[in-house]
């Protein structure tokens, strides 16, 4: 009986296509995802998505112990969705020493930290060996910690520093500690976007490159998308259509996170904050269009708590980790907390009637919590 009930509300909805393709395991087209996007009915929605998640990951949500580090806001981009970047000798502006940074590892040596993530802005002085230096310093302290760094905008601009091409400056930075590649500078990978709010930025389709070129060398990564501020529907589409097709390429993509715009203090200030429908939706979405992804991830630090928790039940399998002192959403006007216990995770995880797993930077398991 229930089955029949939620059969006619897809049909009645005009996903009944859609259902059937998601059900039959096909793929599904951009005009999908532009419908899916299009529809009013959230349960639908959520129910193809749930569909698709359980197939994947069952009723396992995903979270790991880790520690976000920021070294430097000083950024040569200035991209106008951007709060964080600074130019150099701005107020407000700021660059970690290497002993600072790992002063920073240090202070938590007695928690059992199992990633750190760091990124920062595209710097115009600090060096090719600050990096390198960066990891090996790091892997010194806390030799059994992952690190998860620079995204593939800071690993262009690195490389440019060194004066060496990216492939060389991957494996200098696979050999000196780096574990795998964060999600971020990805955006919208449209050209029409990139030229009005981020035209210093790497190109997507140079961005794409990088992570490819990573893959190869056995480096995973992450993938990202900012939505929420001027893109379309269909430039969303088009981002996860290409990222899709990388996948299909190199299968090195570990997770799809959607990255909600946070417009406080930024140049686009006067566009409203996403709400909580436009924010599952894109979850839901990329669920559904991003088959080959073994994750998504409802990043709580964005999202806050309370809609990542409901984003379990409409595609997102992971909720990130405990952070702690993340810098970039907050100085965009997060009013989330800097950190969330491993406990609350788990409770958040538990009474949206999922099973938590702690996890480590590559979805290795490392506990099922029952």
């Amino acid at each position: 009986m229930a089955q029949n009930i939620i059969e006619e509300s897809i049909y009645a909805s005009g996903l009944s296509d859609i259902y059937e393709k998601v059900r039959q395991g096909q793929r599904l087209s951009p005009e999908d995802g532009v419908r899916l996007y299009e529809t009013q009915d959230i349960c639908s929605l959520g129910f193809l998505a749930n569909m698709a998640r359980e197939e994947k990951n069952g009723d396992y949500t995903y979270y790991i112990y880790n520690q976000h580090i920021n070294y430097s806001n000083v950024c040569t981009n200035l991209c106008k969705f951007c709060a964080f970047g600074k130019e150099e000798g701005q107020p407000g502006a700021y660059c970690m020493t290497i002993d600072e940074i790992v002063a920073k590892v240090v202070d938590r040596l007695d928690e059992p930290i199992k990633e750190v993530h760091i990124v920062g802005g595209i710097h115009p002085e600090l060096p090719y060996s600050y990096y390198i230096d960066m990891l090996r310093e790091i892997k010194k302290a806390r030799p059994g910690l992952h690190i998860q760094a620079f995204t593939c905008v800071e690993i262009a601009h690195i490389a440019g520093m060194g004066g060496k091409p990216v492939n060389d400056a991957l494996l200098e930075l696979k050999e000196a500690g780096l574990g795998s590649i964060p999600g971020g500078g990805a955006e919208v990978f449209s050209k029409r976007i990139r030229d009005r709010l981020c035209p210093e930025k790497l190109p997507g389709n140079k961005w794409l490159e990088v992570a490819k070129m990573a893959h190869r060398l056995g480096i995973s990564s992450n993938a990202t998308m900012l939505y929420g501020h001027i893109e379309t529907i269909e430039e969303r589409i088009e981002h996860m259509v290409e990222l899709r097709e990388a996948q299909d390429e190199t299968g090195g993509f570990m997770c799809f996170i959607p990255l909600a715009f946070h417009p406080k203090n930024t140049a686009l200030e006067d566009v409203a904050p996403t709400s909580g429908i436009n924010d599952i939706k894109n979850i839901a979405v990329a669920r559904l269009m991003l088959d080959n992804f073994p994750h998504i991830k409802a990043y709580w630090v964005m999202l806050g708590p309370k809609v990542a928790q409901l984003a379990l039940s409409f595609g997102a399998d992971d909720m990130d980790g405990t952070v702690l002192e993340e810098k970039i959403t907050h100085m965009a006007g997060g009013r989330t907390s800097q950190s969330l216990s491993n406990r609350e995770i788990e409770y958040l995880i538990k009474s949206a009637g999922r099973i938590p797993v702690e996890r480590d930077s590559v979805y290795n398991v490392i506990k099922v919590i029952s």
